[in-house]
């Protein structure tokens, strides 16, 4: 048996579509552009990348797009000025500082200076507490996006044992939250779990989000589970020739392939449903602020 392979990149081009749709009636009906704005610090690379690929994606829905860029040695207190402003600007309905931030800066206190009604990342310790409680909160962009691809396979999540592999507070722990909230009975599986191949070999549902490179083997998986890999990890390439790299996930993908009964690949999967899940997020938070129902299918 081969597994299906969930085409998280298929299924980004829908969200945004979606929310492409949501956003020309919002601007027919009542007037409003949903706004973005993300603030980078410094010039990493892989954020930067990002960063212009969030803005041209914003402005593809039909967003409003803001980038503030500041060199990596700028002052916290500057830094809290910009989000402050950005935080009473009436355009601006969502915010994201790209992470990780140099080092002199202290990314929990700039992340909690971020409205909690803006912070479309999800990290605000306000958003973080609604969400463990199960009420209404900005949910995070990547176990959004990975809760949106389960609930399209299974329908109701309602009694799937889930393991998630990983305890991060940007990806483990919401994802359980979220898996919980659609009432899977959940597994948090971390670096001190015992037997993890037992915990993972139990589950109907595994999400790796481990940050290491094919760390679980086909062989851990309960024949027909879905497995969603998280993972973005460079390793080296050799096949390719000399110094080449490849990407891959936390997961072996060729041997789960042949056990799962469905899976994300690496690349693919999981990672352009995050930028999708930032402007789902985006436009939520604009509904939300002005009172209007929020985007059906598109947020918790």
């Amino acid at each position: 048996m081969n597994a299906q392979v969930i085409d998280g990149k298929a299924f980004a081009a829908r969200v945004r579509e979606q929310v492409a749709g949501h956003v020309s009636r919002l601007k027919s009906d009542h007037g409003i552009v949903p706004g973005l704005a993300v603030v980078l610090v410094g010039e990493d690379p892989a954020s930067q990348v990002y960063v212009r690929s969030k803005g041209k994606l914003t402005v593809e829905v039909g967003m409003h797009s803001v980038e503030h860029k500041l060199d990596a040695e700028t002052p916290e207190d500057e830094l809290l000025a910009v989000i402050d402003q950005l935080n009473s600007d009436p355009a601006i309905h969502g915010i994201l500082v790209q992470l990780p931030l140099p080092k002199h800066l202290n990314e929990d206190l700039v992340i909690n200076s971020i409205n909690p009604a803006k912070d479309v990342d999800g990290f605000h310790i306000s958003n973080v507490g609604l969400l463990g409680t199960g009420q209404k909160s900005m949910v995070p962009c990547t176990p959004l996006g990975c809760l949106m691809m389960l609930r399209d396979h299974f329908g109701s999540l309602s009694g799937q044992n889930a393991v998630v592999i990983g305890r991060s507070n940007i990806v483990g722990k919401p994802m359980a939250q979220l898996l919980l909230g659609d009432s899977c009975t959940v597994t948090i599986a971390h670096s001190r779990t015992k037997d993890l191949q037992a915990v993972v070999g139990g589950a109907d549902i595994v999400v790796a989000a481990v940050g290491r490179p094919e760390m679980v083997p086909g062989e851990w998986i309960k024949p027909g589970a879905v497995v969603i890999d998280v993972g973005i990890n460079r390793i080296p390439a050799p096949e390719r020739g000399e110094g080449k790299m490849k990407l891959v996930g936390d997961v072996d993908y060729d041997s789960c392939f042949k056990v799962a009964g469905a899976i994300t690949p690496v690349p693919g999967g999981v990672g352009p449903m995050t930028i999708a899940c930032l402007l789902a997020n985006t436009l939520t938070a604009t509904c939300r602020v002005n009172g209007l129902a929020e985007p059906d299918g598109l947020t918790v």
